[in-house]
This record gives C-alpha cells, structure tokens and sequence, in this order.
C-alpha cells in the first residue's frame, strides 16, 4: 500500500510539471505589439501610408488585456502536489494546501510578470498638419525630428522609419 501511495505521488508530481511546463510554453505565445510583426491575416492586405515627423518618444508598458489564469491554476496544481509530499496525516494536508496556496500565488505572479512589455508611444506631426500619438513595442527606437511613416488600415496602426 505505502509503494502504491509513493507511486500515485510521482505520478501527480510529473502531470503538475508536464501542466506547468504546457502553461509556460503558452505564455511564450502572447500577442505582439511590434511595428514589425504582423499575424498570417494582415499579410498582404494594403495598408495606408502617411508620413510625418516624430516630436517625441515615452516609454510606456504594454500589458496583455487579459491574463488567462493558466499561471495561477498551474502554480496551484504544482504547489499542491509538492506539498502532497511532505508529511503524513493532518501535516499532509496542510502542507498540501499551503503548497497550492503558494504555488497559485507564484503562477501567478510570474504571469502577470510574462505579460508586460516595454513600449514606447511616439507622437508624430502629420505631414498634413494632424498630430498622431502610436503605442508600440520598443523593438525600432525613435528619435525627435525622425522622419517616418504611419501605416493603418489594416489592422493597429504602426510607425516604421523612413
């Protein structure tokens, strides 16, 4: 009985990393928001390009609309099963639930952490006079009096250089 037991406890121990490792290879996936990179559905549809000048750069965060809980529900489950190893009797359930508490709270703190990026928004004066202010990923750095293009219409608009 006691090896059957020992048995079912690496089971769980193997499914809650192969369950976290899943989860962390999905939040490799997240959408971007680069100037730079387009999804297979905007590709080869015509866009509308301005020109303008960048008046100034900011950084700013770029943070994922909705975090999907896949970080806390796998933290817990791998927490749980961690703690499901340690003790016996009253002691294995606490230690199980405490394990669950902490791994959720991990998971999800390291979500939220994955879903934040470095951005910047860049204010362009139009050529026809209008001002624009564009968020994007600071992947292309922009300098004040830089000339560049505006491209919309298919999709977020984007700042590309000249």
């Amino acid at each position: 009985m006691m090896e059957q037991t020992q048995k079912s406890r690496w089971r769980m121990l193997w499914l809650g990393m192969a369950v976290a490792s899943a989860v962390l290879v999905s939040g490799c996936a997240n959408q971007s928001a680069s100037g730079s990179v387009y999804t297979y559905g905007q590709a080869q549809n015509e866009q509308i390009v301005r020109l303008g000048t960048v008046q100034s750069v900011r950084y700013v965060t770029i943070q994922s609309e909705q975090p999907s809980g896949f970080g806390g529900v796998s933290g817990a489950a791998v927490g749980g099963v961690a703690g499901s190893t340690i003790g016996g009797g009253r002691g294995n359930i606490l230690a199980t639930m405490g394990g669950a508490i902490l791994g959720g709270l991990a998971g999800n703190a390291i979500e939220n952490k994955t879903q934040k990026r470095q951005g910047i928004e860049i204010t362009v004066q139009m050529d026809n006079g209008e001002t624009r202010a564009i968020a994007q990923e600071a992947d292309v750095m922009f300098t004040a009096g830089q000339r560049v293009r505006v491209l919309s219409g298919n999709g977020p608009t984007r700042v590309t250089p000249l």
